[in-house]
């Protein structure tokens, strides 16, 4: 046996919106009525499936025409208006698990738009987040990831930009810079979730005093990426995996001490699991 020291990093697992998403759906389920989640709920696959397991039926948006007088879950990434619209029509109940801090940004970009301001939003354009966002705007705001994303020749000389909750903080500062220096008057809305950001710190220094670190994260997960480059910057024997059965025991050592992490989106349970799995090597 390896005989490795284990620990769970304590400010790792789901963030307040996932916890409230989740308690939601398996508040329902169980219920003789089918309950859906539109999209996965989380971005964690393993999580993904216990729901599954228990009776939540993920179904995609090109399912929702066809789904009547049901019951369907609205995620914590939030979704545009028309969805809300499709579902009602159709006769279903919705249960809105949209996390609130999502909410909250979703009214201030739907503000600054019917105000006349140029919005963009630094963020993924594929992200459900992101097209939640965008649904509040009506097509009149740009999502970009990089610079090179826009037409800088098209923009008004004052934008107003805000953020997806889970891109990096520096990242978002970087973009701010990089518009002004290009011309640009920038309104800056920091729309960062400081559960992702705010653990930086103490997660490179969580890192930094293990021999190596495990770090679960589903593969779709945008704060998993973010956090995981926390870890590997601060400890370059940090290994990421999506479920427990993808831990190698080749990369520890004897006696080492080994630090278990996740995203937002990690369930404790699975943080439980990995330690467990480690400290029988």
């Amino acid at each position: 046996m390896l005989h490795l020291k284990v620990d769970i990093d304590n400010r790792s697992g789901f963030c307040y919106g996932v916890v409230r998403a989740i308690g939601k759906a398996e508040e329902m389920i169980g219920e003789e009525k089918k309950v859906y989640s539109l999209g996965n709920i989380v971005h964690n696959e393993e999580e993904v499936a216990r729901l599954e397991a228990s009776g939540l039926i993920p179904v995609k948006h090109n399912d929702l025409k066809e789904i009547r007088n049901s019951t369907i879950l609205i995620r914590a990434h939030g979704e545009p208006p028309e969805t809300y619209q499709i579902l009602k029509e159709n006769g279903n109940e919705v249960i809105d698990a949209t996390c609130p801090i999502v909410l909250k940004i979703q009214d201030r970009v739907k503000r600054s738009v019917e105000a006349g301001e140029f919005v963009l939003i630094f963020g993924k354009p594929d992200h459900p987040e992101v097209i939640g966002l965008m649904g509040q705007t009506g097509g009149r705001a740009q999502v970009f990831r990089r610079l090179e994303d826009l037409d800088l020749n098209k923009l008004p000389q004052e934008v107003t930009l805000y953020s997806q909750t889970t891109m990096g903080l520096e990242d978002f500062y970087e973009m701010k810079s990089r518009l002004e220096e290009s011309g640009f008057r920038v309104k800056l809305k920091d729309t960062v979730c400081r559960h992702v950001s705010g653990r930086k710190e103490e997660l490179a220094a969580f890192c930094n005093s293990h021999d190596s670190v495990v770090f679960i994260a589903g593969t779709e997960s945008s704060n998993g990426k973010v956090l995981f480059g926390v870890c590997s910057n601060a400890n370059p024997r940090s290994h990421k995996v999506a479920a427990v059965d993808q831990i190698d025991p080749v990369w520890f050592s004897q006696g080492e001490r080994v630090g278990v992490c996740g995203a937002t989106s990690t369930p404790q349970w699975q943080l439980e699991q990995a330690a467990k799995f480690l400290s029988t090597l």
